[in-house]
């Protein structure tokens, strides 16, 4: 039942905000005073082409969605609590965005087996030359079920922020994205 919840509430979240028009007409239906004044609808051809405009400026961060993350299978010490619950409302969600156009950009980490590039107070569990989210590992996989496709960018992180020492910021404004939908388990 939750994950139902998670895919909705990402769904409303990608209808509501990204339309304006709907946002306005509601406010002045609902608050205006009880007037019952209506807004006058453009013609349906141009609410399509709006619609695609902003999906076109949109992309769907997808954080974090990795086997030592989300599946208990792993024993892994980044496992967060129910996280294998959220992955079908995350598939869910990247399927809509798949729909509409939205560019998908899925955040993994995928560290050194050295645990070099961890932050330090993460790097005992990579004493063994073997820790969570290494490259290659299983656990720096996908979590069952999800799937990069061709047209998706993968953006490797190695600390918390997605945004710290990457290239996300430029992939972001070279591809013209103006709106952000963040999905995943952190």
């Amino acid at each position: 039942m939750p994950s139902h919840l998670a895919l909705l509430s990402c769904l409303l979240v990608l209808l509501l905000s990204f339309d304006k028009f709907l946002f306005h007409y509601l406010k002045r239906r609902w608050f205006s005073g009880g007037s019952g004044a209506t807004v006058p609808r453009p013609p349906a051809k141009s609410r399509r082409n709006m619609a695609a405009a902003k999906w076109s400026e949109t992309a769907m961060l997808v954080i974090d969605m990795q086997k030592d993350f989300v599946d208990p299978a792993m024993r892994s010490p980044m496992l967060v609590a129910g996280g294998e619950a959220v992955v079908p409302a995350v598939a869910g969600a990247v399927a809509v965005a798949r729909e509409r156009g939205i560019f998908v950009v899925w955040v993994v980490r995928e560290h050194d087996p050295s645990g070099r590039d961890v932050e330090l107070f993460r790097r005992h569990h990579y004493s063994g030359g073997k820790g969570p989210t290494v490259k290659g590992l299983k656990g720096a996989e996908l979590a069952d079920g999800l799937v990069i496709k061709e047209g998706e960018y993968k953006l490797v992180k190695t600390r918390f922020s997605a945004f710290f020492a990457t290239h996300l910021d430029s992939v972001l404004k070279t591809a013209g994205i103006k709106n952000l939908v963040i999905v995943g388990k952190h």
